[in-house]
């Protein structure tokens, strides 16, 4: 049953183009996806036990049949109900992933781009740091732009470092990222 309902539900839910904003949105959505086509309703066991109540007076059910009956379909409803949430959740966890797949394709193409942008302006960079500090202006830090700089960009501008300015690299560093093949580059550099 629970496939049925599975089957019947996501044909509709996928062709809803459902994007989940408002809880209207959302009520519309189970009810043209899951509601309309399974002819779901909802009886509460007090409903069930007034119509069983109301034939066992009438003389049509005895007292027996009646609790038998009652117990059987609510037996049936807790089980239905039971499958159709499932349904629910894996419809919804369906949406979540996708969600999730789609934000995670978009961090992913961002750091792709940003890294490639990195790796294209380096040279530009390690040229403007080398000519800033020659000239003794801007921040005294000896690497411009170093946070976003990786591990093998940072190896290739302490060529260019006096000892002073490999030590404040190497203090920054270890404070900081502390990439041990950075915190080696430095130590060789510096004779130890």
């Amino acid at each position: 049953m629970a496939d049925q309902v599975a089957d019947t539900a996501a044909a509709p839910a996928e062709s809803l183009d459902f994007s989940g904003k408002t809880v209207a949105e959302f009520r519309d959505a189970l009810a043209q996806a899951v509601i309309n086509p399974l002819n779901l309703v909802m009886l509460t066991r007090d409903r069930i036990e007034e119509v069983m109540s109301d034939a066992v007076g009438r003389g049509r059910v005895t007292t027996d049949d009646a609790a038998d009956l009652v117990q059987g379909l609510i037996s049936l409803g807790r089980k239905e109900t039971s499958d159709v949430l499932s349904d629910l959740e894996r419809l919804l966890g369906r949406g979540k992933d996708e969600m999730e797949d789609r934000t995670s394709s978009l961090a992913s193409a961002r750091s792709q781009v940003r890294s490639r942008a990195v790796k294209r302006a380096d040279p530009l960079l390690q040229q403007v740091d080398r000519a800033r500090r020659a000239a003794g202006v801007g921040p005294s830090f000896p690497i411009i732009g170093f946070d976003e700089l990786t591990a093998a960009s940072v190896q290739g501008r302490l060529d260019d470092l006096s000892a002073p300015e490999l030590r404040k690299v190497r203090d920054y560093e270890k404070r900081n990222a502390n990439r041990k093949s950075v915190l080696d580059a430095i130590a060789t550099r510096l004779g130890g």
